[in-house]
């Protein structure tokens, strides 16, 4: 039987789409076929949770976000039945395919009649599937922090909704909940829900998430959108960093920048291009919040000399013009909220690391009764080499750290707390590239190939190394700045216990180092290469398929031990 999970709320704006890919990620990584369905949506050619859930499932399912909806919100006020039935046949089609189902209710976002609460239970519960009831940290009208009070109020009032219709209550999640309370809460909250459930009845697992601001924060380029702007300058990729808050220049240049923050976005009259000016040189200095952009609203063109500088200084920030005087542009800002969009790739690493610190993986999978798996997906290795990883935490270098590609990938290592990382390159070029990518790399140790202690050291080892080859210090320096020696040189002193190399130079660029250094280990007599091929329910090693073009019989005997 497919084992399903419910995930509903009581209100609007709950965040049970981030609780929802955490589950996602949690049942991808112990079972085979995960699915995900949407009983109900606003618009059925569109939905952007299915499209979130979708991009994580395993591709060999070959299901569509149109695949996974039941009806609209139209449907069900025409014919709430006839809805209901149409919901049970297309979600059978689904779980079919499936051994555990994902499935997100509604949005609060249409459905007046029946309550919402109540239609999401009466569909649990034709559906088999027991509700995680995912509740809301924040009031819905200044976002203001609940209270463990209300926070238990609200519990103990849904319980009643979810029996009428007799869906059974698995588990509760209280999101985005105030980071000082949120045991306190938590505890709250399972209290009320012991209390309403009655004696006899087994406690109703509560787990609470902080709130992170970065999940509810909207991007640079929804506010582009939200204010009919354009991008004056300035990198398009920084369009998809979040903006935790805004700044109005309305005072002199030095209140302005005494205000700034990290992440922030300011905006500024279009003939104060002195304030402007001297944010775009505030951004180059370390001392100053790396800002998310700069918005110059009102109909004010910028001088020729203006133009000709900024062109010169072709700055990295977005600098976005919009033809809305303040108060308009503020209000707009002000009103745009953020959400999980299918390409914020930080949102959903932050949202996945939040979940797998707060809620208890393995005790949701055993109320799911989840079966065991007959095979190994790719998703399921890959979770199990991170699992691995993480009990027997290793530090890896990174030569490549001027490839943004390296940078993000490093951020989500560390904040799933994967390896400890070493990255080789200009630590005031790599740390203000990774604040404008909105990037989490604080953990990170970063490494000039330049450094004169290390650089000596690596030289007179290599030198030594190679001295029968007739290398001197001299012609090693030069050899050690480059950074696949550097950090080859740097697991063979044991200042790292691996590399990982290769986005942006050749295979042959990243292991002739290791040739020269590393060497084979005794009893090897080749070296050789292998890599992973993720098929559809197994993963399989080749090797060689790289180093070593036309071995003999003896050389594919040494490689297949060494693999």
């Amino acid at each position: 039987m497919t084992a399903s999970i419910y995930f509903t709320s009581s209100e609007g704006f709950s965040g049970k789409a981030a609780v929802a890919l955490g589950v996602l990620e949690t049942l991808t990584q112990r079972v085979g076929r995960v699915g995900v369905f949407r009983p109900i949506v606003k618009d059925a050619e569109r939905d952007d949770v299915l499209e979130i859930l979708v991009d994580h499932l395993d591709p060999t399912l070959e299901l569509r976000p149109a695949d996974c909806v039941g009806v609209t919100y139209d449907d069900v006020h025409d014919d709430p039945a006839a809805a209901l039935a149409r919901i049970i046949a297309r979600y059978g089609e689904v779980a079919r395919q499936c051994e555990a189902m994902v499935i997100v209710g509604s949005d609060f976002t249409d459905v007046g009649n029946p309550a919402e609460l109540g239609f999401n239970a009466r569909v649990a519960a034709n559906l088999g599937a027991p509700v995680l009831l995912v509740l809301s940290g924040r009031n819905q009208t200044d976002l203001s922090a609940r209270s463990a009070a209300e926070m238990a109020q609200a519990a103990a009032l849904a319980v009643p909704e979810l029996e009428a219709e007799h869906a059974r209550l698995l588990a509760c999640v209280v999101n985005r909940a105030d980071p000082e309370q949120r045991e306190g809460i938590r505890a709250a909250v399972a209290e009320a829900l012991d209390e309403v459930s009655g004696d006899g009845t087994p406690s109703i697992p509560v787990w609470a998430l902080p709130e992170n601001p970065l999940l509810t924060a909207p991007t640079v380029g929804q506010l582009v959108d939200a204010i009919d702007g354009t991008l004056y300058s300035g990198d398009p990729a920084l369009l998809d960093r979040e903006v935790l808050g805004v700044t109005v220049a309305g005072m002199a240049m030095e209140h302005v920048l005494e205000r700034t923050f990290e992440s922030g976005v300011v905006f500024v009259a279009g003939d104060r291009t002195e304030t402007l000016l001297a944010l775009l040189l505030a951004q180059q200095a370390d001392s100053f919040p790396s800002l998310a952009a700069l918005v110059v609203n009102g109909p004010f063109e910028f001088s020729p000399v203006i133009q000709q500088l900024l062109e010169g200084v072709e700055p990295n920030l977005p600098i976005i013009r919009t033809v809305h005087g303040t108060f308009d542009t503020a209000t707009r800002i002000v009103n745009t909220r953020g959400s999980l969009g299918r390409d914020h790739h930080r949102k959903h690493t932050t949202a996945l690391a939040d979940f797998a610190a707060h809620v208890d993986a393995d005790e949701l999978v055993k109320l799911l009764e989840v079966p065991e798996p007959g095979v190994i997906t790719p998703l399921m290795f890959e979770y199990q080499l991170l699992d691995r990883a993480r009990a027997d935490r290793k530090r890896i270098v990174l030569p490549e750290g001027g490839d943004d590609r390296i940078l993000t990938a490093a951020s989500i290592l560390l904040q799933r707390q994967v390896a400890d990382l070493v990255v080789l390159g200009d630590e005031t070029a790599i740390r203000r590239r990774g604040a404008e990518l909105g990037l989490e790399l604080d953990r990170a140790r970063i490494i000039s190939t330049d450094d004169p202690q290390l650089l000596q050291r690596f030289a007179e080892e290599y030198a030594k190394l190679r001295a029968h080859k007739g290398v001197t210090v001299d012609e090693a320096l030069e050899k050690m700045r480059d950074v696949s020696y550097f950090g080859t040189m740097m697991v063979h002193l044991g200042l790292a216990d691996g590399m990982v190399s290769g986005a942006a130079h050749t295979t042959a660029h990243t292991i002739k180092p290791s040739f020269e250094i590393v060497k084979t280990k005794p009893g090897t007599s080749i070296v050789s290469s292998v890599f992973l091929m993720a098929l559809a329910d197994r993963v399989l090693v080749y090797g060689d398929c790289a180093v070593v073009p036309d071995p003999s019989a003896e050389q594919l005997a040494d490689i297949a031990i060494s693999a």
